[in-house]
Parts: structure tokens; C-alpha cells; sequence
């Protein structure tokens, strides 16, 4: 069976403690390079058994061996690093949030396209079989017509003043790093996109959202609330309100830190059901995209909604700015 061979772009932790891993266990990937600006690659190769280490990130992607890359450097280089490994003809798996506006994402998505090469943003949760679950039972109408969605993803991260999540230069904040799952949850829940955004948030001496709630309106009269901290104890969930009942998903974002395992809890009245669902979704996401890659197919989660989510960031934070409500 082939295999693809992938090359790391970055010693970050995300990469170290979840992808590398996984790719590792992977039926039909190995991690053949990883690439560090920092002097961390030779270290680092040898700590996790990778074949080929670069100290630069242009010589990796100039690797002739390697069939994609995975990028989890800081948000404000994801742009960059995604066009220079698009035009070297790499696959690209790239960390949350793909980019920094919708526009970067239109030229990240265009150059992707003219040298043939598939782009995924990296939202593992959308791999863990419980969403497939919330799916099923939205759909066999288990809980009426949707009327409320509030999803919440926070952590406490301001014991850790120096972390690149605080760095205005750098594309931190709580919307990019963690709202964005709530948004996107929302969006792939609904099927449908928001048309009016209200956002408000608590911003650091240095401009940076260390926390955000917003109000989001879509078709058919549903209203969706969110969440978002860097100054929280950690919480990562959706709940849905329908007509007749409810559906809560407490691991939603995160069941990995639960032993892989999710829980969809139905209540409808008086009564409820759980359902336990165990996916390994960092696995589950690098083998979609080396199949993708295999078999020359598109990702089930596409550029295009990678495009959506980024357009609903951007007037989140367009909201956050101008404290008004703003037409999507």
C-alpha cells in the first residue's frame, strides 16, 4: 500500500504531543522531515525517530520526497508558509485558523489550485464520530425544529504571559484560537451561514481578545450564542435547543483529552439518553487527507468552507471593533 510520505513544518507542541503521533499510527502516512527555525530539528528528529531534519523551512518544502506538509506554525504565518509550500507542489494540512482574513484565504485557496495541490484545515474535531451522531439525530427530527445553538470553548492560559496565543503581531486571541471551533461547530450543525453577527469581548493591554461572547443570527429565525476564553476553566461544548428536546455535546472539541471519548446526551422532557462514541480524530483526520491525497479526491471539509468560517471570523472581529451589529 502507499504511503505518504509527510514533512513537518515546525517543532510546535500541537505537532510534537498530537499529529506527529498520529500520523505515526497511521495506515497510510509517515512523517519523513520535520523543520525548525529555531534550532530545534535535529533534536527533535532524533527524540521522535524522523528520518530527515532541515533547520530551514524553504529547504524542507524543496524536499523532492515529500508529499505534504503539515503546518502548525503561529496564526500570522500560516499565509505565507501555505502559498511557498502550495507553489512547491506540497499537500497542505494546516492548522486552526487557516488564515488570518477571508482575503488571505481566497489567495491561499487560488494558489492551492493552480499548482494542483489539496489544502485541509486542520479541525480534528469534525473527524470524531459523535458529530456524525448530533447528525443523525438533527436530521431524524429526535429533537424538533432547532430553535437555540450555544457552544463554549475556554481555557485558562494567564499564568503564561510569554504564550504566542497573547501576541497581538503574532494572531493571537480567543476568537482565532478557540472560537473559531464554536463558529464552525455551529456552521456544520445548521448547514446554513449566519447573516447578522454581534460580538463583544474583553481585550489585553496589548489589543489582544483574552475573551469574546457573540450572538449570531441565521435563516429561519435560529439564534446561535458563543463563548470564548483565554481566562476560563476549561470547557469545551455545544448544546442544541430544539422544539422538542435537546442535544449536549460536553467534549466537543477536545474528546482526545476524555480517552478519545465523546458523549451525545439527548434529553427530551423528563427523559435522558447518552450516547458514548470513541474516535481517535487526530488519526482519523491525517488518514482522510492521505487518502485524499491518494486517491486524488476532494476533503470532506473543503477550502470553501474553510473560506465561510474565515468570513464569519472577520465580522466577528469587525463587530468586536465597532461594537455594532454587522450584516453578513
Amino acid at each position: 500500500m502507499m504511503r505518504i510520505k509527510w514533512g513537518i513544518l515546525s517543532t510546535a507542541n500541537i505537532a510534537i504531543d498530537a499529529v506527529i503521533p498520529a500520523i505515526k499510527r497511521s495506515s497510510n502516512g509517515g512523517v519523513h522531515a520535520i523543520a525548525s527555525s529555531s534550532g530545534k530539528a535535529r533534536r527533535t528528529a532524533e527524540y521522535l525517530q524522523i528520518p530527515k531534519f532541515f533547520e530551514n523551512y524553504q529547504e524542507m518544502l524543496e524536499d523532492p520526497e515529500i508529499d505534504a506538509v503539515y503546518i502548525p506554525l503561529p496564526n500570522n504565518m500560516h499565509y505565507e508558509w501555505t502559498i511557498k509550500a502550495a507553489k512547491a507542489k506540497k499537500h497542505i494540512l494546516c492548522e486552526k485558523p487557516a488564515a488570518l482574513s477571508a482575503s488571505q484565504m481566497e489567495e491561499m485557496i487560488s494558489t492551492c489550485k493552480k499548482n494542483n495541490v489539496l489544502f485541509m484545515e486542520a479541525f480534528m474535531y469534525r473527524f470524531h464520530e459523535q458529530h456524525k451522531k448530533v447528525k443523525e439525530l438533527v436530521d431524524d427530527n429526535v429533537i424538533g425544529d432547532i430553535k437555540i445553538i450555544r457552544s463554549s470553548f475556554s481555557f485558562n492560559l494567564l499564568n503564561k504571559s510569554d504564550d504566542i496565543r497573547l501576541n497581538p503581531s503574532l494572531g493571537g486571541g480567543s476568537i482565532y484560537d478557540v472560537g473559531c471551533y464554536c463558529i464552525n461547530s455551529i456552521r456544520y450543525i445548521l448547514e446554513k451561514e449566519p447573516t447578522h453577527v454581534t460580538a463583544r469581548g474583553v481585550l489585553s493591554s496589548n489589543g489582544v481578545d483574552t475573551s469574546a461572547t457573540m450572538i449570531m443570527e441565521f435563516p429561519n429565525n435560529v439564534l446561535a450564542t458563543i463563548d470564548c476564553s483565554f481566562e476560563g476553566t476549561l470547557r469545551n461544548e455545544y448544546e442544541i435547543v430544539g422544539t422538542k428536546g435537546s442535544i449536549s455535546v460536553p467534549h466537543a472539541f477536545r474528546p482526545d483529552l476524555n480517552g478519545h471519548i465523546g458523549s451525545v446526551i439527548v434529553k427530551n422532557e423528563y427523559k435522558s439518553t447518552e450516547y458514548l462514541v470513541s474516535t481517535d480524530q487526530y488519526l482519523a483526520e491525517v488518514e482522510h487527507f492521505s487518502d485524499c491525497i491518494l486517491n486524488q479526491i476532494s476533503p470532506s471539509y473543503t477550502e470553501e468552507n474553510t473560506l465561510a468560517n474565515m468570513r464569519v471570523i472577520d465580522a466577528v472581529y469587525q463587530s468586536l471593533r465597532k461594537k455594532e451589529l454587522i450584516t453578513l
